[in-house]
């Protein structure tokens, strides 16, 4: 393309919003022209998110999609879950292409999807969005106007057992995921569990016993890979941390012959020429702060044979390739771009 990109974001204000900004500002091939929030509408974007501040000069506006159709490309919208449905559904009226953060279309069947979250607002939309797994979805993605970004969980969890199911190493039946989630993820809201208080120096676990929303996208996407259902028990623990995911699987394998090698080899070979899945030397263990600030995922494979299972790890910026990062990843495959343009190439460490 020769002339940029042209963006525009719903739901600016808050944590993944202030992502997309900042990742859609070292850009080589978008500029964002709009900025959307329900707040604050008029004041500057800079006010509201002050890493901004000297960086960008751009105002906060209300939500108008016709306006949005004559000055914008594609759309990101990064509402909360069961709010983004009708907005999408008005933007892709006016023939944008969005990207939608939330849960809203990452489900196809509407019975699943309201099961777990209530009435859906567009649901004739459902078959027309395609799942942004960018690592497992590139070709759909290429010709996709309505993009359901992945959740920062399933993205880990998914990432870490796909190679797995793919190659047949093992039993689709008996997955468990202990995944391990900084503050960030509950987004930018205070909550009584989420402040400094309450969080900081405690870990503890939420929704257990299969009460997470994130588990029928889990149990969808690898179904697809497995060709089979697949069922999972997914625990979720809050850490007092600010970013990063740490997703750790456990499968059974499905013969005597794996081992830790051919679970790397495997993971290797399906996501080879990605710019953001590193998989570690098999029995080495990813760290959140090796991926925080960046779009990449750490993946590493062991195997425990006096048990028969294989442990399957994943390390992600829950902000980035958990969200915003992957976001712009779909971008750039729908619109032709280098797929890791524009994205932090190394995490920020210390």
């Amino acid at each position: 393309m020769t002339d940029p990109l042209r963006i525009a974001i719903v739901g600016a204000t808050g944590y993944t919003g202030a992502e997309l900004v900042r990742i859609l500002l070292a850009h080589p091939h978008a500029t964002l022209v709009a900025a959307v929030g329900r707040s604050n509408v008029g004041h500057a974007l800079a006010d509201a998110l002050p890493s901004l501040r000297g960086a960008i000069d751009l105002p906060i506006e209300a939500f108008d999609a016709a306006a949005l159709a004559q000055r914008a490309d594609a759309v990101f919208c990064a509402l909360p879950h069961a709010q983004s449905a009708p907005i999408v559904d008005e933007l892709r009226r006016h023939g944008l292409v969005v990207l939608d953060l939330s849960a809203d279309f990452r489900l196809r069947d509407q019975s699943v999807y309201e099961q777990w979250y209530g009435p859906h607002a567009a649901p004739e939309r459902l078959s027309e969005a395609v799942y942004g797994l960018v690592e497992l979805s590139r070709e759909a993605l290429s010709t996709a106007d309505l993009v359901a970004v992945p959740g920062c969980y399933p993205t880990a969890s998914i990432l870490a057992a796909a190679p797995l199911l793919r190659a047949g190493l093992v039993s689709p039946e008996g997955l468990i995921i202990d995944a391990k989630s900084g503050v960030s993820g509950a987004g930018r809201s205070p909550s009584p569990s989420t402040h400094l208080a309450e969080c900081a120096g405690g870990i503890r676990a939420y929704k257990v016993g299969g009460l997470h929303r994130h588990i029928p996208e889990i149990e969808a996407a690898l179904g697809q890979v497995a060709a089979v259902p697949v069922r999972v028990t997914f625990t979720p623990h809050l850490v007092p941390m600010t970013r990063g995911i740490l997703a750790t699987v456990y499968a059974t394998a499905a013969h005597a012959d794996v081992d830790a090698q051919t679970c790397t080899e495997a993971a290797r070979a399906l996501y080879a020429g990605s710019p953001s899945v590193v998989v570690l030397d098999a029995g080495q263990n990813p760290d959140t702060l090796g991926v925080r600030g960046s779009n990449r995922a750490h993946l590493s494979y062991t195997v425990d044979s006096r048990t028969g299972r294989v442990i399957a790890q994943a390390a992600i910026d829950n902000l980035v390739k958990g969200a915003a990062g992957q976001a712009v990843q779909c971008l750039n495959v729908r619109f032709g771009l280098p797929e890791g343009a524009g994205l932090p190439a190394v995490a920020v460490w210390p």
